[in-house]
């Protein structure tokens, strides 16, 4: 079952898009399964989470991009992990890599921001991976709404490893503000951890109000994605979005 619709540009100027968000635990698994499952969903950004951060992590990077048909807009250890890639159907107006306070003995997180252009239709951008501790975690996600709330732009799209569930007050902070996307157009399947025995949704997709979202899932059932491919590819199930960003 094909997500729809195929990227395109609509006449009133309004850009169809495909977002995936994907935490690729720093490519340490099978590097060309991770490629196959990207390249199968056809993706015009993908907001990676755990991106490499340390020895030759650009070129790793890098190599990903190009095995997908992508390039790197932004992010990667300069991010404390979040990463941002594109096809060339984006235009790149700026980009920033956000680093968050550090919590003493916790790791270091970060934001990927980036604004873009499809044709008429302006997008902001944000790639995160959110603390495993609750307090930070809650502080991390006031701190992503005011970062989309001063990017500039009408429309924007966040997404990444919240680490929690739904029904959190991180993860309700951020529906409560933008859509969720798989609430708002649930297709595919719900859970995202683990690729062995999916049991929890703890990655997703967000969009601010004026964003018209069709679909929203983990790939499962998607030409080209298989079963072996995304369980050997990384320890999370990956979400993919179908939107359509009004001209701005």
């Amino acid at each position: 079952m094909a997500l729809l619709p195929e990227s395109r540009t609509d006449p009133d100027g309004s850009a169809l898009i495909r977002v995936l968000s994907y935490n690729i635990r720093s490519m340490r698994d099978d590097t060309d399964a991770l490629a196959r499952v990207i390249t199968a969903c056809d993706p015009d950004l993908v907001l990676i989470q755990e991106a490499p951060r340390f020895f030759r992590w650009r070129k790793k990077l890098s190599r990903l991009a190009r095995a997908a048909n992508l390039v790197i807009l932004t992010g990667g250890a300069t991010a404390a992990g979040p990463a941002v890639l594109c096809n060339l159907r984006a235009t790149v107006e700026r980009t920033e890599d956000v680093l968050l306070p550090l919590t003493p003995g916790l790791h270091r997180r970060g934001f990927a921001t980036a604004v873009v252009r499809f044709g008429a239709a302006r997008l902001g951008v944000l790639s995160c991976h959110l603390s495993l501790q609750k307090d930070e975690r809650h502080e991390q996600g006031g701190m992503l709404l005011d970062r989309l709330a001063g990017m500039g732009v009408e429309h924007a799209v966040a997404g990444g490893d919240l680490n929690e569930r739904p029904a959190g007050p991180t993860f309700r902070r951020m529906a409560d503000a933008l859509q969720d996307c798989w609430a708002t157009a649930p297709w595919g399947v719900e859970y995202t951890s683990t690729p062995a025995d999916p049991h929890q949704r703890i990655d997703a997709i967000f969009a601010t109000k004026g964003i018209e979202v069709l679909g929203c899932g983990v790939p499962v059932g998607h030409p080209g994605v298989t079963e072996a491919d995304l369980r050997a590819a990384t320890d999370h199930l990956p979400v993919l979005a179908a939107l359509k960003v009004p001209a701005s």
